[in-house]
C-alpha cells in the first residue's frame, strides 16, 4: 500500500490557537476548500490543525432528536454552542483541550478507499505516540459518544474518533483528539444532552447511550499531562521527517475567493437546520 503520510510536499496551516474564539463552521468551510484545491492539483496534500473553544458538533440525525431544542438549551446553560454539520456522525465535543487534524490528500492518482484513509489517519496516530502506539485500537467503542468502527483506544477508553469529507477529487480524513482534561467529563455532557433530547421518547434511529468510563483524554490514558501545543510540536516534527519540503501558512489571496464560497455554503446550511429545529 502507498504511504500517503510521506509526501514530496507536505503544506500544513496550524490553527490551533488562531481558530479556538471562531465558529467550528470556519474549519468545515477550510477542509472543504482544501479538498477542492487539492483535487484540483492547485495545492500540495495538507495537514491542517484546529481548536474551537466550547461547542457540541451536531451531525444530522441528532438535527432529528425529538426534542432538539430542549437540547440544544442545555448545551448552552452548560457553556457551549451547538452547531449542526452537513454529514454523517453523531454529537461531539470541542473545546481548548481537543486538537482536530485534518489530512488533506488527492485521489488524482487513483481511487483512495474509504478504510485507506481510516487506516492513514491511525497510522499518523500511532507514529505521534509512540508510548501507547502498541497499545492503540481501532473499533468501535459501545458507550462513547459519536461511537464508529475506528474509534481509537486504549485498554477500551476511547480518546479519539475519525471521519471523512469527499470533494471534487479531495479527500479529508478529520480526527478529534481528546488531548487535555477529562474524557469522561465530556461525555457527561453529551450524556445529558441525549436525555434532555430524548425524553425517553422511542425514535427509529438508535442513539447512543453514552457511558463516560469508557471515554478519556490522551492525558489521562499516558498518565502524564500532555498539552495540544506539544502534540501540534510532535505533528510538525513528523510532517518536517516525511517530505522533502514543509511549506506553512494559511490560504492566500487566490484561495481565499474559494474558502469564502464554501463558508458561506456552511453557514446557510446550519442556519437552515437550526431553523428547522
Amino acid at each position: 500500500m502507498k504511504d500517503f503520510l510521506t509526501q514530496k510536499t507536505w503544506r500544513y496551516i496550524d490553527q490551533s490557537v488562531s481558530g479556538i474564539g471562531r465558529s467550528p463552521l470556519e474549519s468545515f468551510a477550510a477542509d472543504d476548500t482544501l479538498c477542492h484545491l487539492i483535487g484540483a492539483g492547485l495545492s500540495p496534500a495538507t495537514v491542517r490543525t484546529w481548536v474551537h473553544s466550547a461547542s457540541v458538533v451536531m451531525g444530522i440525525q441528532d438535527h432529528r432528536l425529538p426534542y432538539v431544542q430542549a437540547g440544544m438549551d442545555l448545551l448552552e446553560e452548560r457553556g457551549y454552542h451547538p452547531i449542526v454539520r452537513n454529514s454523517g456522525g453523531l454529537a461531539v465535543v470541542l473545546d481548548e483541550g481537543v486538537l482536530n487534524i485534518s489530512i488533506v490528500i488527492s485521489e488524482k492518482e487513483g481511487h483512495i478507499d474509504i478504510n485507506t484513509g481510516y487506516d492513514m489517519m491511525v497510522d499518523l496516530i500511532k507514529a505521534l505516540f509512540p508510548e501507547i502506539a502498541a497499545r492503540i485500537e481501532a473499533y468501535e467503542i459501545v458507550g462513547s459518544y459519536c461511537p464508529g468502527s475506528y474509534d481509537l483506544s486504549v485498554d477500551g477508553k476511547k480518546f479519539a474518533g475519525i471521519a471523512q469529507r469527499r470533494i471534487r477529487g479531495g479527500i479529508a480524513v478529520q480526527i478529534y483528539l481528546s488531548v487535555e482534561g477529562s474524557g469522561g467529563e465530556r461525555a457527561e455532557l453529551i450524556r445529558d444532552f441525549y436525555e434532555r433530547a430524548l425524553q425517553q421518547e422511542p425514535t427509529k434511529f438508535e442513539y447512543p447511550k453514552v457511558r463516560p468510563e469508557v471515554m478519556a483524554s490522551l492525558s489521562e490514558i499516558i498518565g502524564q499531562s500532555l498539552t495540544v501545543q506539544e502534540v501540534n510540536a510532535r505533528l510538525q516534527q513528523f510532517l518536517y521527517t516525511h517530505s522533502d519540503e514543509l511549506r506553512m501558512g494559511p490560504f492566500v489571496e487566490d484561495e481565499m475567493e474559494q474558502y469564502m464560497y464554501y463558508l458561506k455554503r456552511v453557514f446557510e446550511r446550519n442556519k437552515k437546520l437550526l431553523i428547522e429545529s
